[in-house]
């Protein structure tokens, strides 16, 4: 069975319950068994810190997802998937930007971090970008989380 917490340091005024079906499709969808995931809600400044400790970049950004399995050499019963960090007022600012629902963006920035965990990285290639954003629609879309 998987598991998983999700920890409001932002303080959010809205409900979010909606993530557990979410987070629960995505990793069945992607065979996931036994493992463990946190997501943390975080303020812009917060974000900017980490996206500047430890991407050496100098701005906020909307999520950053932390793997634990990335250099992993043992196995253990139930697995250490790791942290996703989600910027409340960027992702805010998304949807609006972007012209659709704030469960829409925060369900979508879910499903990214969840993929970054589980070793998709759009950043390597375009093939791989192509990859993990038709993943990230066909989640979204099953969900029939659409605008």
């Amino acid at each position: 069975m998987n598991n998983f917490d999700i920890i409001d340091e932002f303080g959010c005024d809205f409900d979010y319950k909606y993530l557990d079906e979410v987070i629960n499709y995505t990793l069945k969808k992607m065979d996931v068994k036994d493992a463990y995931l946190s997501i943390i809600f975080i303020s812009d400044e917060v974000m900017h810190k980490y996206n500047l400790e430890y991407r050496d970049i100098d701005r906020t950004t909307d999520v950053l997802s932390f793997a634990l399995e990335d250099n992993q050499t043992y196995k253990t019963e139930i697995r250490q998937l790791g942290d996703i960090f989600i910027s409340i007022p960027k992702m805010q600012a998304q949807a609006k930007e972007y012209g659709h629902s704030e469960k829409r963006e925060l369900s979508f920035l879910v499903v990214h971090g969840v993929l970054h965990l589980l070793g998709y990285d759009h950043t390597r290639s375009k093939e791989e970008e192509k990859l993990q954003f038709g993943l990230q629609d066909e989640i979204l879309n099953e969900l029939n989380i659409i605008v």
